[in-house]
């Protein structure tokens, strides 16, 4: 059920999970969390951001223990923000030190 506060207008969310490698430390991991963090005051095609880590019970996570959702007005959002010196910055700063990292946008509904 839809209330009135909810816009029918879609937006492409992009969720990006990622698990670190065995040597990567935890000051180095919150590192990454504030340098993904600091990537909406950077670009401006992101309309909004939210992270965590992963509190699931159910042990389905397949090692992966962060969790980031990232919302663009549209593709073209997406498709600015993905060459972005700031994002790619970022890409190669943490690169080394994932151990898996999965990708998924879609069409809000």
């Amino acid at each position: 059920m839809q209330t009135q506060a909810h816009s029918t207008k879609s937006v492409l969310r992009h969720v990006v999970l990622f698990s670190f490698t065995p040597a990567t430390t935890p000051d180095q991991v919150h590192t990454f969390e504030e340098a993904f963090a600091n990537l909406p005051s950077q670009i401006p095609e992101i309309l909004d951001f939210e992270w965590g880590t992963d509190v699931s019970v159910e042990n389905a996570a397949r090692g992966y223990t962060h969790c980031f959702l990232v919302t663009f007005r549209d593709e073209a959002g997406r498709d600015l923000y993905l060459p972005h010196p700031a994002h790619q910055r970022f890409v190669e700063q943490i690169g080394p030190h994932l151990a898996q990292v999965l990708v998924l946008d879609y069409q809000s509904r």
